[in-house]
């Protein structure tokens, strides 16, 4: 699939190369050409230079075809109205936007955009949010079996309280992200608009646990 990312500082250099890694097509967008250089000699994706919220750029960059839209470049700004022209302008529906004030990320949450906040940035969780089935765990049991993993979930969900997404996929929700903040779930817990689930499951049962979720619920009788 292919992945477009606006910025090519430490971060942005390390989430293409881990997409590419991953047999992924991927273009990346900077303001300056020598970003690029990050991206080391191997590096076989398509690099842009431009502003990353323009629409001449992201078309350059190949927007239209894009699974999933990152916005990691320096500013918070920049960021947001990026990640929103990406799903707004062009329908991205994967799209992630990292910011510097962890105070925004309410904001932003409501506006339907994930965030990831710089003080507790890494790879993996940035690629949570961009890859399609292929979850990255976030814990692992030392026999390997068990997993906590965050699984994207269809929209058709909302509004279902999670026992339902348990009853489906015979997983527990171990807690859930709302607004930036992760809580505990409740029996009369609701699936809300921008929450993201954890699920504790088998590691063995992750595919079809995805698969499921993927989808519409299916009424019950």
């Amino acid at each position: 699939m292919h992945f477009v990312i606006m910025g090519c500082g430490r971060v942005g250099a390390s989430l293409a190369r881990a997409l590419e890694r991953r047999d992924h097509d991927v273009a990346v967008i900077d303001q300056d050409d020598s970003a690029f250089t990050r991206l080391g000699p191997g590096f076989e994706g398509r690099t842009v230079t431009g502003i990353g919220f323009d629409r001449d750029t992201l078309l350059e960059a190949g927007i239209k075809q894009a699974y999933a839209f990152a916005a990691v470049s320096s500013g918070d700004n920049s960021n947001i109205l990026a990640a929103r022209v990406a799903r707004e302008t062009f329908g991205v529906e994967h799209v992630v936007a990292r910011i510097y004030d962890p105070g925004r990320a309410e904001i932003y949450q409501r506006l339907g955009i994930p965030t990831v906040a710089t003080v507790k940035w890494t790879s993996d969780q940035m690629l949570r949010r961009l890859l399609p089935q292929g979850h990255l765990p976030e814990l692992t049991d030392p026999s390997g079996k068990i997993v906590v993993a965050e699984v994207a979930v269809d929209p058709a969900w909302i509004g279902q309280p999670l026992s339902a997404i348990e009853a489906a996929t015979g997983t527990r929700v171990a807690y859930y992200t709302r607004l930036g903040e992760g809580l505990l779930p409740k029996t009369e817990t609701i699936l809300q608009e921008g929450d993201l689930i954890h699920v504790v499951a088998n590691r063995d049962a992750m595919a079809d646990v995805e698969r499921i979720l993927d989808a519409a619920p299916v009424p019950t009788e």
